[in-house]
């Protein structure tokens, strides 16, 4: 056999070894870079977690509120008409007004208070469906019943019985009618 010892089969134990026991300088290093970005994305994914975390809970707390105080500015528009109906009951509480004198007061001021509440339903995007002389139309009215009408072709609505109301673009309540034959 050969007499000559390869590098390779050098006897660990009697320190005749050419490999070090330590890794070289350069893994080092890059084993502390991999570890201080190791260490930085773990940072940012804790701080996305809890900047994640804050919109959802101010989310929620959005939510809670826009359900609570979301008829908050119709409420406002109804104040007034509240504030009309008690002036009206004062007003008819006057023991000095005759009797002709304290009906034409109410009248005036339920007109003036239906006004204010018409604007503050207008304000909040409610319109009346009220389709008199109009063609029938299922989505928008309801037929109650069927009349004859000579001046009206058939299908088309006499009479309104009840007015109907939109809230923006969807129906709140049909219009009630009475369709010609």
């Amino acid at each position: 056999m050969n007499d000559q010892t390869d590098s390779s089969d050098a006897d660990p134990a009697n320190g005749d070894t050419d490999q070090t026991q330590e890794p070289p300088s350069g893994i080092e290093e890059t084993l502390e870079q991999a570890q201080a970005r190791a260490d930085q994305a773990r940072d940012q994914m804790l701080r996305a977690h809890a900047d994640i975390e804050n919109l959802r809970r101010r989310y929620e707390r959005e939510v809670q509120n826009a359900s609570r105080y979301g008829t908050e500015m119709l409420i406002a528009e109804l104040l007034p008409v509240k504030d009309s109906l008690q002036e009206a009951l004062k007003a008819a509480a006057v023991d000095d007004l005759d009797a002709a004198t304290a009906l034409g007061k109410i009248i005036e001021g339920t007109r003036l208070t239906l006004d204010i509440l018409d604007k503050a339903l207008a304000k909040s995007g409610l319109s009346e469906v009220h389709p008199q002389g109009e063609p029938f139309n299922p989505e928008l009215h309801q037929a109650l019943s069927l009349a004859d009408a000579a001046e009206l072709p058939s299908n088309h609505v006499v009479h309104v019985v009840q007015t109907g109301y939109r809230l923006h673009d969807r129906l709140v309540r049909p219009a009630m009618v009475v369709v010609s034959r």
